[in-house]
């Protein structure tokens, strides 16, 4: 049983594909290493809108962490797929562990840690739905 209490449970999770554009190239023609991040964001995007929890977490989840590893250059039009899982859900924060692979090679993985806020920009436990929905790959009813 995992230290949150549950037993054989899927964490939330998601694969999507970007392609390599011209302006994520930098000037040696190589990916340019702030594009990890946009492809980790539109991952993150499409889990929560999945999960029917985007409205409720979009502006309320700054980023506390953020580290990257980069294995293979990149260059334009490779076409990446990025697959997100929620690794862990604490009281007010979440991990993300993510994996970038162009034909099953992986080229870049990456760890980010979000922290739901409240209107006045101060950590806040999660709402239990929405960890529920983190921690178990279900929508919100």
């Amino acid at each position: 049983m995992g230290d949150d209490g549950t037993a054989g449970v899927q964490a939330a999770a998601i694969t999507l594909q970007r392609r390599i554009e011209w302006c994520d190239t930098d000037a040696a023609m190589r990916w340019h290493h702030s594009t990890i991040w946009r492809f980790v964001e539109a991952a993150e995007t499409e889990l929560h809108r999945r999960l029917g929890i985007l409205d409720r977490t979009f502006g309320f989840t700054p980023r506390r962490r953020l580290e990257a590893e980069f294995d293979v250059a990149l260059q334009f039009d490779d076409l990446v797929t990025i697959s997100l899982q929620v690794a862990h859900v604490g009281r007010t924060s979440a991990t993300y562990d993510v994996t970038l692979s162009v034909d099953d090679r992986r080229v870049a993985s990456a760890a980010v840690v979000v922290v739901f806020i409240d209107g006045d920009g101060r950590p806040s436990p999660w709402p239990d739905d929405i960890a529920r929905a983190l921690r178990e790959g279900v929508p919100v009813a």
